[in-house]
């Protein structure tokens, strides 16, 4: 148990080490560029761009090849990211339109749409989705959850590689410090403000949500051998139609379903998708028994 405990802290010491020094960084930036951005956003990027850039000494010292992370050949990846694609867009879409239905996301006629500004949307939408994915997929799907399965179970792998991606998203600051006042501890201040946001029973919901996102994930890169093209497909196509979805529509606060949704996070992420991919598990659970009985049978 002790032990289980240890390589499950050993994530969070690594995700600790790098906010500190994107703490220290990012105060050190602003101080050289000048007031340009906010220094919780700074500390944040710097942050996300130091633990993707971990990867690859990681996976040196765990001596994993890159087909050991997941990553198929070529032509197998490129089939399996288009079949990621469609498994998102079927597993996110009746979310998106039940909203629509319900009234909880109803359309932003306050802004002028056109043809090709809605185009452009859905192609820039696609682009960051795809860098998202790739990176947030390697990092929770490939290094985490391989280096996890080597030691301890695969449901401990599984859970404890779900529950610090849903945590990362909400590792954030909200306070706007004043630029004349920051001080070299100001970004150690902001890095405590993001650790206990953690506590804030706001985000419950929706941490709940990205939890089984992340279940829904790691089982599937666990089924299928080399399989993280599936896992960026998907990812991707989830953080897509969220995107576009946010630009085409407006959260109704007055809605009767909104506690469908969580509205400190995105409006979109919630119970509903909690209760939907769950079920969808399930499903997948009783088909998986089924043909493993159908294959003792023949």
């Amino acid at each position: 148990m002790i032990r289980w405990l240890g390589y499950a802290l050993v994530p969070l010491v690594i995700l600790v080490i790098a906010a500190t020094i994107a703490s220290m960084l990012g105060y050190g930036l602003l101080w050289i560029a000048g007031d340009i951005l906010p220094l919780a956003k700074v500390i944040s990027k710097i942050t996300l761009v130091l633990l993707l850039l971990s990867i690859f000494p990681l996976k040196n010292y765990l001596q994993f090849s890159w087909a050991e992370l997941g990553f198929a050949p070529k032509a197998m990846f490129f089939k399996q990211l288009g079949q990621g694609l469609a498994l998102g867009l079927l597993t996110l879409l009746p979310v998106l339109l039940t909203l629509y239905w319900l009234d909880v996301h109803v359309w932003d006629d306050t802004r002028h749409w056109t043809a090709g500004k809605i185009a452009e949307k859905i192609g820039l939408g696609l682009f960051f989705a795809m860098l998202i994915a790739v990176g947030e997929e390697i990092l929770f799907r490939g290094l985490l959850l391989g280096g996890l399965r080597r030691k301890t179970s695969i449901i401990a792998a599984v859970t404890i590689s779900s529950i610090y991606y849903a945590a990362l998203h909400f590792l954030k600051s909200k306070s706007q410090l004043v630029y004349a006042d920051l001080t070299p501890s100001s970004g150690l201040k902001l890095m405590a403000e993001a650790f206990a946001n953690w506590l804030n029973p706001a985000i419950l919901s929706a941490l709940l949500a990205l939890f089984v996102v992340g279940v829904f994930l790691a089982i599937l890169r666990s089924r299928v051998p080399q399989s993280l093209g599936l896992c960026i497909g998907c990812h991707a196509a989830w953080v897509w139609q969220i995107k576009v979805s946010r630009d085409l529509f407006n959260v109704n606060l007055q809605a009767d379903s909104l506690f469908l949704v969580n509205t400190y996070y995105d409006g979109v992420v919630g119970p509903l998708v909690s209760s939907w991919l769950v079920s969808a598990l399930i499903v997948y659970g009783l088909w998986s028994q089924r043909q493993a009985k159908v294959g003792l049978g023949d």
